[in-house]
């Protein structure tokens, strides 16, 4: 952990400006919220192409140098896919580089990064905020942006490390409870993007309605209309066996993965639809 909060640098294209409240650069906090979310959204440019791509993507924060590091430490973010896609090919075209636990030691000061620029954006929502107006209403939620540059890992044990990463990003503990390593066959036709993030930046909105001070005065209003939050999280339900499958107990990394899970889900919107103290928040108006 490290002894202070690291930030992302604040850079013009990554800087949050309309309700910079709720603005954070916190290492932490802006890969919590990328962990957290099951698909990722990733751009990037194609070339001769007017439109820019989005792509939606399994990815992962961490660190092949440093496994043990946490959330608040400086990490990469690896992201899954077919050896041959369309952003694969690009990335490998766009970087020379081999990457492994040295590259930064290899990298020269002053060297110009390599890799396809993307941009990563995560969303979350954690409740649907129901105000006394639609004007008001809102989404309580965690959003988070990533700015950086992806390059193919072609080092082997960077490449294992990444894909058991993002199998246990899936369900905790599934990659050793699977047929490990991949043959050579399944290693050959997948491929692992690596982005090392340039900036980033999170927006988050948590607790109750905020309404104009003239509606809340409104006691014929306050009375017809219901206001609050209804929290939103995602769950796991219960598993459906697949149609060979011979083992007769869910395995108890399995049960216990899915019961944190809801358990952490639920908690954190219950936790985000409680009343914010006044003043911790700026502005009135309500806008995602």
């Amino acid at each position: 952990m490290p002894s202070v909060d690291l930030e992302y640098p604040t850079q013009p294209y990554s800087k949050v400006n309309r309700y910079d409240s709720r603005a954070s650069y916190a290492l932490e906090t802006i890969h919590q919220i990328v962990n957290a979310c099951p698909i990722l959204h990733v751009s990037f440019n194609v070339p001769n192409s007017p439109f820019p791509t989005i792509l939606p993507m399994v990815g992962r924060m961490g660190s092949f140098a440093r496994p043990s590091a946490d959330l608040g430490d400086v990490l990469e973010l690896y992201l899954h896919g077919y050896v041959s896609s369309r952003i694969m090919n690009l990335s490998r075209s766009s970087s020379s580089t081999s990457g492994g636990k040295g590259d930064e030691e290899k990298k020269g000061e002053g060297e110009e990064e390599q890799g396809l620029p993307v941009c990563v954006a995560a969303s979350l929502v954690d409740g649907l905020v129901l105000a006394l107006t639609p004007n008001s209403h809102s989404y309580n939620y965690r959003s988070a942006v990533l700015f950086g540059r992806a390059a193919v890992v072609r080092d082997a044990e960077e490449k294992l490390y990444a894909m058991e990463l993002l199998t246990d990003s899936v369900a905790r503990g599934r990659w050793r409870g699977t047929r490990v390593p991949p043959n050579a066959a399944e290693m050959q036709s997948t491929s692992v993007l690596r982005v090392r993030i340039a900036a980033g930046s999170a927006k988050v909105r948590c607790g109750s309605p905020k309404d104009d001070r003239a509606d809340r005065r409104d006691d014929e209003l306050l009375d017809r209309v219901w206001t609050g939050v209804v929290p939103v999280y995602y769950t796991l339900g219960d598993p459906v066996p697949g149609p060979y499958n011979r083992v007769r107990e869910l395995p108890r990394y399995l049960r216990e993965f899915r019961d944190g899970f809801n358990s952490d889900a639920r908690e954190t919107a219950v936790a985000a639809a409680m009343p914010v103290e006044e003043g911790k928040k700026k502005g009135e108006e309500e806008e995602v």
